[in-house]
């Protein structure tokens, strides 16, 4: 139990103290303004203990804006070198995914645990309370996202369930099943590819209809997450599906979903600053659109200073969301590194999802891409377990206009196929965040 121990309980009080004062204002900006410049005062004196930070000028006269951004590349190149010196023992230890390189160690004192899960709490309160039923298919392994909602619901005081379906041994589809029917979890964390196999599988069983009765909320994490997925799954399940948070095992969660699907830039807890290219950072104000800059100010076993997230973002503004919580919504377009040409055409996962996921009778895709050759590109659509009485379309028929759609966008695939099952790499989710990682396979 982390509360024996003093400084998590000084921890917890302080970022519950907060929650409580922040919420009941409104998140307005004058008390989230004081609530940054509290932080950032305090981690001033803990980058002075970070090697990679100490000799910077901004940091001896405690000047964000005179701050030079911190690279992803330089974190991942030396990841030691970004840590406070005596600062152990850590409470957790975990590790980037490595999307984009190699994992990076990411330790965590109880005091980075504590400020982000209250910090989180603040947003998800409004969907989740006491006494609920959560319900988490997240993988428990080297990556937080798992014990983040497991803190989160322990401390709104919900029931909480961890049934990662591919856990070798453990529990699987079958066990899935009776575990939602005894326990009956009215909001499910989960990786989007997982939930659309979990459909599948209860749709094959003719149980969709009898597991989802008790389910009101889905919250997606893990990976890309898109408004036309989101949509197909609500219509399954006839439940709100929430694109539940953003952020970064390096930095902590920041923003998360209001009841309104809105993702709301969690300020108490990060300066959020927008970069166009070749470019000095901004105030993430309504309208900004660039790279993603951000101060975490929770924490402390690895501080960071302008980190640059290289994910592309749009800011608005938090006013006009039916909320009514005053904190910017962020509108995570994904990194630039995130789309693949084919033919000379820029693809995304909203470009594709816009397509995939308006079809009926298709559940997942995979594109086949071949690197010698950037103008042969095979699609792959996976059928949905009652396509001929769900649909009631020829596949040739439904696969060419599927091309067709994708054609006048300007995108011309080699070949649009239907398949019965695409392979778990689609499915397993939490760990694979980076889309091309997940969709995208590389053939000769």
């Amino acid at each position: 139990m982390i509360f024996a121990d003093s400084v998590a309980v000084k921890a917890f009080e302080e970022g519950h103290e907060e929650r409580l004062r922040i919420t009941e204002a409104g998140f307005g900006s004058e008390l989230v303004a004081e609530r940054q410049r509290v932080k950032l005062d305090r981690l001033w004196d803990r980058l002075a203990d970070v090697p990679y930070y100490r000799g910077l000028p901004a940091v001896a006269e405690r000047a964000l804006t005179e701050a030079p951004l911190t690279p992803k590349a330089a974190l991942k190149a030396d990841p030691e070198r970004f840590l406070r010196e005596g600062a152990g023992p850590y409470h957790k230890y975990y590790e980037t995914s490595g999307t984009t390189s190699v994992p990076t160690p990411t330790p965590r004192l109880v005091e980075d645990t504590v400020l982000n899960t209250v910090s989180v709490a603040s947003l998800w309160s409004r969907v989740l309370r006491p006494g609920d039923r959560v319900a988490s298919l997240l993988p428990s392994d080297v990556a937080p996202v798992c014990d983040l909602v497991a803190g989160v619901s322990e401390y709104l005081g919900c029931t909480m369930l961890r049934c990662y379906p591919f856990s070798q041994g453990m529990c699987d589809w079958d066990r899935l099943e009776v575990l939602f029917t005894r326990y009956r979890p009215e909001h499910v964390f989960a990786a989007p590819g997982v939930l659309l196999q979990w459909t599948r599988v209860l749709k094959s069983r003719g149980r969709l209809a009898e597991v989802a009765a008790g389910v009101r909320s889905l919250m997606l994490l893990g990976e890309v997450s898109t408004p036309p997925l989101r949509a197909r799954l609500a219509e399954q399940w006839g439940a709100r599906v929430l694109d539940a948070s953003y952020g970064s095992t390096e930095t902590g969660t920041i923003a998360a979903a209001c009841e309104h699907d809105r993702l709301h830039v969690l300020e108490h807890s990060h300066v959020a600053e927008v970069a166009e290219p070749g470019g000095e950072p901004v105030p993430a104000a309504p309208g900004a659109h660039g790279e993603l800059v951000v101060t975490p100010l929770n924490n402390h076993a690895r501080p960071l200073l302008r980190y640059g997230t290289g994910d592309l973002v749009t800011v608005g503004d938090g006013a006009g969301c039916d909320c009514g919580v005053a904190l910017p919504v962020l509108t995570v377009h994904g990194r630039d590194t995130d789309g693949v040409a084919l033919g000379g055409t820029r693809l995304t996962a909203e470009a594709v999802e816009r397509i995939v996921y308006t079809t009926p009778g298709v559940t997942g895709y995979l594109m086949q891409l071949k690197s010698s050759d950037p103008g042969a590109g095979r699609l792959l659509l996976e059928r949905d377990v009652d396509f001929d009485s769900a649909v009631g379309t020829d596949p040739d028929e439904l696969c060419r206009a599927v091309s067709e759609r994708f054609a006048a966008e300007g995108v011309r695939w080699t070949a649009v196929a239907l398949v019965g099952q695409l392979p778990q790499t689609t499915k397993a989710g939490g760990s694979q965040k980076n889309w091309k990682r997940t969709n995208v396979q590389w053939v000769d």
